[in-house]
């Protein structure tokens, strides 16, 4: 069974990086069926796909974040992380990793494995 769970800040001041980082247990990034996503929720607000890291390090990300997340891993540590720069109160969310065999995976049943989510807030 496919474990994740997200750790990093619950508070971001306005510009700053956000660093958050997901540990894979009971499998691996590796694994050439599973695509790596991170996916957050504002509050009162739908699903969005951030980005996604394959099992080679290929990197897939959204264009409409522009350019401001970066997806990078450690597979020494089964760990990938998520680097969100020059954050605004827009960002505060709660974030996601998510494991699914579709890079398309847009819905929460696509998603194979979910972490618990970890929520972060943007403020001053």
């Amino acid at each position: 069974q496919v474990q994740l769970q997200e750790s990093g800040p619950g508070l971001v001041k306005p510009s700053q990086t956000l660093i958050l980082t997901c540990t894979v247990s009971g499998g691996s990034l590796l694994d050439h069926r599973y695509y790596w996503h991170w996916i957050r929720q504002p509050p009162g607000k739908g699903l969005e796909w951030m980005g996604a890291i394959d099992y080679s390090g290929s990197i897939f990300d959204n264009p409409s974040l522009k350019s401001r997340a970066s997806i990078s891993r450690d597979t020494s540590k089964n760990q990938f992380t998520l680097q969100l720069s020059s954050v605004t109160p827009e960002d505060t969310a709660v974030y996601y990793c998510a494991a699914a065999k579709d890079l398309a995976a847009r819905t929460r049943d696509a998603y194979d494995y979910w972490g618990q989510g970890t929520q972060v807030t943007v403020s001053s």
